[in-house]
Order: structure tokens, then C-alpha cells, then sequence
């Protein structure tokens, strides 16, 4: 059996020969066969040199180095289809998901009954806005969206070749990965893990909006519906409105009196109309992205010491710089 570990660099120097030491440790015990993928993604540190070091020391270290800063999930998903063992772990190499936790992970899966063990946070931590930032984020996702996202999910996680196989193959060129851990299917088990917090959150407010939004729009068009609905529910409003005010005037007179109205009904029916237009063009945005084709990564270089006869896909040297995607 084949084990592949699969791991992002950014701003990792500090901890990336440390993680090095633990995963191999955790992982000797378990089979011979190991192969470490690290994906330096456009780190400004010198994660890349530390890792090709250890390319150089240790030939089970594959690096592949991305030809700028593409993201978080973008990485991840390039470095499994990198990835060519039976078994591969997901970890990030920050050391806050301690590498250790391969161990637990396989005892579970060698249980024969799942495809993934994943990790989930037993208590979320961070201060009092990033918790409340967090619980907005999955309260919105869940209530809107089509695929309901598990709650405080840990990239750290442990799946079988198949899993992955389905998983790369998605064609997304945006996309967030815990969207298609939840797409692929197959059977997955969560296991309460301790997360150590040695680093404040990169993820603002502001990026856990556009998450969110990311995820409604590309996993859902229930934010479609809920548009139509809405502006079905003015308009009927609207109308009644305009059937009550006519009824009054020409019953007593009465009629509607001042700009008031007139202003507050532009600036309501203005707002709702920048609303569906800006709701729309998210989609219509997305569509585009898609449509155009683009490689979500690009690829540096890769350093390999032999490549593996079960590769989902092998990047030929000279089309490195073309495409990250892992299956055509």
C-alpha cells in the first residue's frame, strides 16, 4: 500500500522541517511506501528552498511549485492530483492539525466501513468576533444554500484513492474545497480532534463574506429563487398599494400629497433592482470564469525524484506552466 501526504506552503519556514519530521514519523508505522507532496503556493518566505532541501535529503519528497499565490484551496486540490497513493492525507503543514493525527485517521478507516475520516473541531476557537464571524458564516451558508457545509471541518483528513479520484475530477475552475469534499460523496466519518491555535486566522470578515457568497453561487441557484421571490413579493405589494390609494381618491378625494412617497418608492425600487442586478451578475460572473477554461494553477516546476505510474495526471515539463489542473 502507498501513502500520499498532501500539504500547502505559505509562510511555512518555520514550521515546515518540523512537520517534515512528524508526518514521516507518524507515517513509517503505518507502510514503506510513503510520498510527501508539498505545494508551495507562491510563498514570499524561503518555505520553497526549505522544502527542496528536503526533496534533495529525502527522495519520497515531491515539491511543486506554483508560479504565484493562487490560494489556499487552489493548492490543495494541485497537490491532489499530484498525489498517486492508495491512501492519501490531507494536513496542513502550519502544525495546528498535528500531523500525529494520521495515525487515529487510518485505525479508523482500516475499520472497512468508510471511504474518509475527516477532522472536526471539538471547540472553536479564536476570539469573540471571529467565533461569531464563523457561526454567520455557516448560519448563512446552511439556510440559503442546496449543500449544507458540516460545522467547524478541519482540512485534515484521510481518503481513500477513489474519494480522490472523484474529488479531482470535479471541473470547477472557482470553487471551495469543503464544497467538494460534500459533492463527492461516498462514505465519510468525522472525528472530534483538538486544533492548536498558534496563529491568529487569515480569513477575515471580508473573506468569509465572499466564502459565503462563493459558495451559494456556485453550489446553488436557491439565492435565484429567493430573489424572484422577493421582488414577486413587492411587486404584489405594489400593486395593492397603488389599487388602495386610487380606490381612496376617487371614493373621498384624498390623494397622496409631497415628494416623500415619490422619493422613498426610487430609492426602495432602486435598491431592489441594484439587489437582483448584483445577485444575477454574481451568477453571470461565474458562468464567465467557467466558460473561459482556465487552468485554476499554474505549475512551476515539479521536483520528483521518479514519477509514479499511478499519477492521476502527469504535467509534462513543457506544459508545466499551462495548466494545475489535475485531470483533464
Amino acid at each position: 500500500m502507498k501513502l500520499s501526504i498532501v500539504t500547502t506552503l505559505y509562510r511555512s519556514a518555520a514550521t515546515v522541517d518540523e512537520f517534515y519530521r512528524r508526518v514521516i514519523a507518524a507515517a513509517e508505522p503505518i507502510t514503506g511506501d510513503i510520498e510527501l507532496v508539498m505545494v508551495n503556493d507562491g510563498s514570499p518566505d524561503d518555505s520553497l528552498a526549505r522544502a527542496i532541501a528536503l526533496h534533495q535529503a529525502d527522495p519520497r519528497v515531491v515539491v511543486v511549485d506554483l508560479s504565484r499565490n493562487f490560494g489556499h484551496h487552489k493548492a490543495l486540490m494541485t497537490g491532489l492530483a499530484q498525489a498517486s497513493g492508495d491512501l492519501v492525507f490531507l494536513v496542513d503543514s502550519d502544525l495546528e492539525e498535528e500531523p500525529e493525527l494520521l495515525t487515529r485517521f487510518h485505525e479508523r478507516l482500516s475499520q472497512g466501513d468508510c471511504d474518509v475520516v475527516y477532522g472536526v473541531q471539538e471547540v472553536r476557537r479564536g476570539h469573540w468576533f471571529e467565533r461569531v464571524t464563523g457561526e454567520l458564516f455557516f448560519a448563512l451558508v446552511n439556510a440559503l444554500g442546496d449543500q449544507p457545509l458540516p460545522r467547524n471541518v478541519l482540512v485534515a483528513r484521510l481518503m481513500t484513492r477513489a474519494y480522490v479520484r472523484t474529488l479531482v475530477a470535479h471541473g470547477e475552475r472557482e470553487f471551495l474545497i469543503g464544497n467538494l469534499f460534500q459533492l463527492a460523496g461516498y462514505r465519510q466519518v468525522p472525528l472530534q480532534i483538538r486544533k492548536l491555535s498558534t496563529s491568529p486566522t487569515t480569513y477575515s470578515f471580508r473573506m468569509r463574506l465572499e466564502m459565503a457568497v462563493k459558495h451559494l453561487t456556485t453550489t446553488s441557484t436557491r439565492l435565484l429563487y429567493y430573489v424572484m421571490y422577493g421582488g414577486t413579493a413587492i411587486f404584489v405589494t405594489s400593486l395593492f398599494t397603488i389599487v388602495y390609494y386610487l380606490f381612496r381618491y376617487f371614493t373621498s378625494g384624498i390623494g397622496v400629497s409631497g415628494y416623500t412617497s415619490l422619493i422613498i418608492s426610487i430609492w426602495f425600487f432602486g435598491g431592489v433592482t441594484t439587489l437582483v442586478l448584483g445577485t444575477i451578475g454574481i451568477y453571470v460572473a461565474d458562468i464567465l470564469v467557467e466558460v473561459k477554461q482556465r487552468p485554476y494553477t499554474a505549475i512551476r516546476e515539479i521536483y520528483r525524484a521518479e514519477v509514479a505510474e499511478n499519477v492521476i495526471h502527469v504535467i509534462p515539463r513543457d506544459q508545466r506552466h499551462e495548466t494545475g489542473r489535475g485531470v483533464q
